[in-house]
């Protein structure tokens, strides 16, 4: 990857991730869209971990931090394995489809973290439709914010690549087998 390329993906997902220190509604955040386009455009696969889950850990430094953090830092290092999935191939139709299914993978991992780690709700299979049934209204506001950032990233980032070519993705020719 060239270094032009690599310094903007960075700028664009360090300035996207410090977008949560902005006032916005709850759960309309980019950290899951910033988690997609890491794993989708950054190639060294510790580098896509590593950059959003960052990012994510200063704002939480400015933020605070919150019990179980380790539920929402692992929804978000499976969106960008999800990511990986998007590296071949980026159509609108397929980032569209990863970032719905991302804000699903988020609402599911992370309410089941409130009702196994929490005291709000029975540990039960009734507790856990409880759980799930109270964060329906919040999950609108994360297919929100995903589809916005998500949007807002790669489709910035494509329009980047067309104008300004250095930034575009060199593909080495491979070698032809007989």
């Amino acid at each position: 990857m060239s270094k032009p390329r690599f310094m903007v993906l960075v700028f664009m997902i360090l300035v996207a991730a410090a977008s949560r220190l902005i006032p916005h509604p709850p759960n309309m955040a980019s950290i899951t869209a910033v988690a997609l386009f890491a794993g989708a455009y950054l190639t060294d696969k510790r580098l896509a971990f590593i950059v959003p889950l960052a990012a994510l850990i200063l704002s939480d430094l400015i933020l605070g931090f919150y019990s179980h953090m380790e539920i929402l830092y692992g929804s978000f290092a499976l969106v960008v394995c999800m990511g990986f999935l998007l590296q071949k191939n980026r159509s609108a139709l397929r980032v569209a489809g990863a970032a719905f299914i991302s804000s699903i993978l988020f609402f599911v991992f992370t309410n089941f973290g409130v009702w196994a780690f929490g005291s709000l709700y029975p540990k039960t299979v009734e507790g856990l439709i409880a759980c799930y049934v109270a964060a329906i209204p919040f999950f609108q506001n994360t297919l929100l914010g995903d589809a916005l950032y998500t949007a807002v990233l790669f489709g910035g980032f494509a329009l980047a690549e067309t104008r300004f070519p250095a930034l575009r993705e060199r593909i080495q020719a491979q070698p032809q087998t007989a």
